[in-house]
């Protein structure tokens, strides 16, 4: 049997990326253009006001980033050209109909070249405001599919989900829709989901704006009221509730578009490609290897045995990549779950090991020029345990600058103000996290290894999109690789 090619998939291929200024996008776009040049054209949905503000973006906010500093050495003086040729930005928004496309030979155009979709548009603050959480993960799917039908060549529709749409089952998490999920649907057919969620913040809203809250005040209620919502439905926190809604909208909507939903889990910096360790923003747990390295994390609420699910972004685009590949023009819903848990598994304990060896070898510098000793922090694998000890520690001492403050007449209340701030802020961000950090479920990945073995088997070049998360050595892969590219993308003194 002659062998296919997913190159020679892509080559003359025209595909809209929505979200194009997330991490995942831009190392789906920069792949694409560095491994198939012969591309026909890539259109980058963007939020701006009109075309020339989205241009801006997308030369500022994507091709500018040292992401692209490969395919700008290839191309040399013919950059610039090359991507004029192949990257059209389209000012948009999931969030309005016809994906706010407003130029309607543009928008005709689009609908009679698109033949694949990336929907990677997401907001995946943990606690985002519920309006827009609503708004881009969850009712923007029935925009993007509405526009999907439109497109007479479309041949995939793919969209970027994440493996936490389980919320917090236990055990062996299969690539199906979680039970969680199902209920909802069963109970949407009786109500109307969309409507009930949208009078449901316009109330919320009005009440705000009557009793004259600030944007500020607005803002926090809103996500409150977000992670209120979650878990009223059975999830932790707004990000991955309104994740699932999507899902759930998507599997209702699509009729006989071919679909794939990928659920990536924790995406970490890049493996390989374009470069080792490029990463964009703090992805989840690089905050905390943040605090830590800079002596301001010393506890922690985690099980040093809970596996914690990672993978690289490079190999999550390799996924998306073979998946329209073999998937192409196929009807079905097809979902994968690309980590690590299940074949390469990482527990906590050893993440915090590798961390600890880098910074005690190569120690933070501080902006007075001062070298940050770390020490091994001490995990609290229950929130009981975690309570006690930060009431110990901080909360009995807050009350007793409370009470020195009231003493002296107000002189301390700038610093008591500003400690129980910074606490309030602590707890939390542990409140969302904690879902993660004690996770006791492992993600199985059996239709991602039959993609990987299809695509071995059938595309004489499926090595150049490899995913296998066995290949990681993740104790080098942390030490050497992750840590310095957080240290040379993300973190400042």
């Amino acid at each position: 049997m002659e062998l296919k090619s997913i190159l020679a998939y892509l080559q003359n291929k025209t595909i809209l990326v929505t979200g194009a200024t997330g991490f995942l996008a831009m190392v789906f776009v920069e792949k694409i253009l560095r491994v198939q040049p012969d591309v026909k054209k890539i259109y980058l949905l963007l939020r701006a006001s009109n075309t020339n503000s989205a241009t801006n973006r997308m030369h500022n906010e994507i091709l500018g980033k040292e992401l692209f500093r490969v395919l700008r050495d290839k191309h040399g003086a013919d950059f610039d050209s090359f991507v004029s040729q192949k990257v059209a930005a389209v000012a948009g928004d999931v969030t309005s109909e016809n994906l706010g496309v407003k130029d309607f030979k543009l928008t005709e155009e689009m609908c009679n070249e698109t033949e694949i979709i990336l929907n990677s548009a997401a907001t995946t603050n943990f606690d985002e405001r519920y309006d827009i959480a609503l708004d881009v993960n969850t009712f923007g799917i029935l925009h993007v599919v509405s526009f999907a039908k439109k497109c007479l060549k479309l041949e995939m529709l793919l969209h970027v989900s994440t493996a936490y749409v389980c919320g917090e089952r236990v055990g062996l998490i299969p690539e199906d829709s979680p039970s969680l999920m199902d209920d909802i649907v069963k109970k949407t057919i009786k109500f109307d989901f969309k409507a009930q969620e949208k009078i449901v913040v316009e109330k919320k809203l009005t009440e705000l704006k009557a009793r004259g809250a600030s944007e500020e005040d607005i803002t926090s209620t809103m996500k409150d009221f977000g992670i209120e919502r979650a878990k009223h439905y059975g999830w932790p926190n707004t990000y991955v509730f309104t994740k699932a809604m999507g899902e759930v909208f998507l599997g209702r909507s699509k009729d006989e578009l071919p679909v794939v939903i990928i659920r990536p889990t924790v995406v970490t910096s890049t493996y390989k490609e374009p470069f080792p360790g490029w990463i964009q923003g703090f992805r989840t747990i690089d905050s905390v290897i943040a605090g830590y390295c800079k002596g301001k994390l010393t506890c922690l609420l985690a099980d040093p045995s809970t596996v914690f699910d990672m993978i690289p972004v490079d190999m999550v685009v390799n996924s998306i990549i073979s998946a329209m590949a073999v998937n192409a023009n196929q009807s079905s819903i097809v979902i994968y779950h690309v980590g690590s848990s299940f074949r390469n598994p990482i527990k906590i304990n050893s993440i915090h090991d590798f961390v600890f060896r880098h910074f005690t070898k190569d120690p933070w510098v501080d902006k007075d020029g001062n070298l940050v000793k770390v020490g091994k922090c001490t995990m609290f694998s229950t929130m009981a345990t975690f309570r006690m000890y930060m009431q110990i520690c901080f909360m009995i001492p807050l009350e007793g600058l409370k009470f020195v403050n009231i003493a002296c007449g107000q002189y301390f209340q700038d610093a008591y103000v500003n400690y129980s701030r910074k606490l309030k802020l602590v707890m939390r961000f542990v409140e969302l996290y904690k879902p993660y950090m004690l996770f006791k479920g492992i993600f199985d990945d059996t239709n991602s290894e039959e993609l990987q073995k299809v695509a071995s088997e059938s595309y004489i070049d499926a090595n150049i999109f490899n995913f296998d998360p066995n290949c990681i050595d993740w104790e080098d892969y942390i030490m050497n690789t992750h840590i310095h590219g957080l240290r040379k993308h993300v973190m400042v003194k």
